[in-house]
């Protein structure tokens, strides 16, 4: 009888215990509550939780401890102060599966806020028990793992290091290969979030094989994770002429620009930063684009798109233009320039006309040709408009201000030259201007004559004429 009566209390104890847990974890799902069960001490009931005898409740408890840490960092900063960091991280190389990924979860939770706060993880020991949990047989476990190393290497390139010296990046590399889309993209994300960084840590994860496994996931038809693949591949190509040859060796072209085509808007934005960020190495590089008709797909992908998925589109169109003549007659041969000074005059941020002036500045610089080509576009005159406008970005304005004189300075179309001459320009570009026009006037008698009738002749004395003016010598 007294030893029912015992087991009684015992049983009710641990049904409380389970009630009140999972409570606390329901509650804490809901940004309302978590500032009252803070108040009320919750992380302080939770902790000893971590060490039940009772896996729900020790599962309950981490998940319940995540969710809080995840609402803001002074929580975060709470759990780290509380010392609840080591415990979870004992328990991740013990418990089962379900505890290890709430586990694993809090400790993310933690991480993602601050370097400082992924330090903190990495100081309780945490780095060594996440790369063993890569090599667990659950795909749950391994997913939770592999989310939070790429949190921690996410923030810098120090941490990032620390993630790669624990042996993280060959573990991650087979997590790729796993059947799971939900893994596949986790790991891809968190390659990419280590390569992110250096050429040196980009290097780590190629040495370790990760762009032979992960370039053919390109053509595979998941949204989430054609967008992790696209995202680390250029992660990877950006840092150098090395680095952009592997992922171009692994065969991405021309499968890479089907993607400029997906539904998906950041699948076509991040393959657009793939293009852009091999086009941008070496003539050879550029040209591999252009042969595989990358220059036809980024001017269709800039004419369908807006904003800022439109960034890395432009850019890619100004990389390839400004190796040479030769690559930059192909891209106005794809009919780049109606796109490109649509989005001159459309696009409302000023960083993303600041990359159109400067793509249009690269297509025109080389011969007489290509500056004419630009000025029939009429976009000389917006240029102009906005290198004068006062609520023009700095930036905005170097950046027109280069492009009206690289493309002026080979500009012989008389027509366009006296349109500009009407116009009220920066002395320094008015000074080109009429360098320009004394240049064709002098090889040109019927330019002449034209140039008077345009009145042409007339805006350019009144110039000389007008006080305090620089351009006497010019004129």
């Amino acid at each position: 009888m007294a030893t029912r009566a015992v087991l009684q209390t015992f049983e009710r104890y641990q049904k409380e215990r389970v009630a009140f847990v999972t409570a606390v974890a329901e509650m804490a799902k809901n940004p309302q509550n978590i500032e009252a069960l803070q108040q009320a001490g919750a992380m302080a009931l939770l902790r000893p939780l971590l060490l039940d005898n009772v896996p729900s409740i020790q599962q309950s408890a981490a998940l319940a401890l995540g969710r809080l840490a995840n609402y803001s960092d002074d929580l975060a900063e709470a759990v780290v102060q509380n010392e609840i960091l080591p415990q979870l991280v004992y328990s991740l190389s013990e418990q089962n599966r379900f505890y290890k990924q709430a586990a694993a979860f809090c400790l993310r939770a933690v991480a993602r806020h601050s370097p400082e706060l992924a330090q903190s993880v990495i100081d309780s020991g945490a780095l060594d028990s996440l790369v063993t949990c890569l090599e667990e047989f659950d795909p749950g476990v391994k997913e939770a793992s592999a989310w939070t190393l790429g949190y921690i290497a996410g923030h810098n390139a120090e941490l990032a290091q620390q993630v790669v010296d624990a042996g993280a990046v060959p573990l991650l590399v087979l997590c790729v290969q796993e059947p799971e889309l939900s893994l596949k993209r986790i790991a891809a994300s968190a390659l990419s979030d280590i390569s992110k960084h250096t050429p040196e840590l980009a290097q780590a994860v190629v040495d370790a094989g990760a762009v032979a496994y992960l370039a053919p996931l390109v053509i595979n038809q998941d949204a989430k994770l054609k967008r992790q693949v696209c995202c680390a591949l250029s992660q990877i190509a950006k840092h150098s002429v090395d680095l952009a040859e592997v992922v171009v060796g692994a065969e991405i072209f021309p499968k890479i620009l089907t993607c400029l085509k997906f539904p998906d808007e950041f699948v076509k934005k991040h393959s657009a930063t793939v293009v852009r960020e091999v086009a941008k190495h070496t003539p050879e590089l550029a040209q591999l684009v252009v042969g595989n008709g990358g220059v036809g797909a980024l001017v269709d992908y800039i004419s369908d798109s807006a904003g800022n998925n439109r960034l890395p589109g432009i850019m890619a169109l100004g990389y390839i233009a400004a190796f040479s003549e030769t690559l930059a007659l192909s891209v106005i041969a794809e009919k780049a320039l109606p796109p490109l000074v649509s989005a001159l005059n459309e696009e409302p941020e000023d960083h993303l006309k600041s990359a159109t002036a400067w793509t249009l500045g690269q297509i025109g610089r080389h011969t007489p040709d290509h500056a004419k080509a630009v000025a029939d576009t009429g976009c000389l005159a917006t240029l102009v408009s906005l290198e004068s406008d006062g609520a023009s970005s700095d930036d905005l304005k170097t950046k027109c201000r280069r492009a009206l004189k690289s493309v002026i300075a080979k500009l012989t179309h008389l027509p366009a030259l006296d349109a500009l001459v009407h116009r009220q320009l920066p002395e320094s570009v008015m000074k080109m201007v009429l360098e320009q026009v004394g240049k064709v006037l002098a090889n040109d008698a019927a330019g002449r004559a034209q140039f008077v009738h345009s009145g042409g002749l007339a805006a350019v004395q009144q110039m000389a004429e007008a006080p305090g003016s620089k351009l006497k010598e010019a004129v």
